[in-house]
């Protein structure tokens, strides 16, 4: 709402006033932002008992004109999936032992439980919880939780060499840290610098620099940060898991347009040929 006030708006306000908003910052703001404005509007009206002139039939055609105009294919990164960690995993061994026990963990922990890089940098030592047969790890703040209710995520032990909870554990033991962030940024000697968080860039940084060992540039331009919580919901989708069960792990409500984004595709893959 600051943004809109900033702009003449006001409570209450017109659909030709909401409406010439939108069109002044169309191309502009992003889509996507101009939809959050138009539902912030909204709830500022509705919360006062007013009308809200973003229900109005000029105000949802115009926004209708901006969404068809401005809209870009969203980019879509490579998931990556189980088989592409372990491969990950053999490359990262191949670093300096500060480096690669945090690498590990931020790589293993990030797609044991789904998180956005974000929230894997947001992480503290006093998140976690352990529990015989894993951790729980508390998320604060996400993307969809700006109101901080925060979420508990649960990552059980691995059967396999590279399990999350002991990667986190190994991390925590090597570096020494007991409380505050848990992942911290490392110099070329290989010493941990400082006390603050890596910002979420760094997440994408790791991971890329550790398929660009393994695959070359090309491949590296293909991966993201999110492509761990991708790779999460692609290799559940494609075990079988119900999808309450994934949706309960990245926090997306069930059901939810960008969770079946994940969700259709590997159920397509399991279309047997009628040939």
């Amino acid at each position: 709402m600051r943004h809109f006030r900033q702009h003449g708006g006001s409570v209450p306000a017109t659909p030709e006033f909401v409406a010439e908003y939108l069109a002044s910052f169309a191309g502009v703001l992003a889509v996507a932002t101009l939809q959050h404005r138009l539902i912030a509007i909204h709830r500022a009206h509705t919360d006062l008992g007013l009308e809200s002139p973003t229900m109005n039939r000029m105000v949802r055609l115009t926004f209708l004109g901006i969404k068809r105009t401005f809209t870009v294919k969203q980019r879509r990164v490579k998931a990556l999936v189980k088989d592409d960690l372990l491969e990950l995993m053999v490359h990262i061994d191949k670093s300096k032992p500060m480096r690669r026990a945090r690498d590990s963990a931020v790589i293993l922990c990030g797609f044991a439980a789904a998180l956005r890089r974000s929230e894997i940098v947001a992480l503290r030592v006093e998140d976690i919880i352990a529990y015989p047969n894993g951790i729980e790890l508390q998320i604060r703040r996400s993307k969809t939780d700006q109101e901080g209710a925060g979420r508990a995520v649960f990552i059980p032990f691995a059967r396999g060499a590279r399990c999350p909870v002991k990667a986190l554990r190994h991390w925590l033991a090597l570096s020494g840290i007991t409380e505050g962030p848990l992942f911290r940024q490392i110099s070329r000697h290989d010493q941990i610098v400082g006390y603050k968080a890596l910002v979420p860039k760094s997440v994408a940084l790791i991971i890329k620099a550790a398929v660009r060992t393994m695959s070359g540039d090309e491949a590296a331009k293909q991966v993201a940060g999110h492509s761990l919580r991708a790779g999460f919901c692609t290799e559940a989708a494609e075990a079988g898991v119900p999808t309450f069960l994934i949706a309960g792990q990245t926090g997306h409500k069930n059901g939810s347009t960008s969770l079946s984004r994940y969700i259709r595709p590997a159920s397509q893959r399991k279309i047997p040929t009628l040939l």
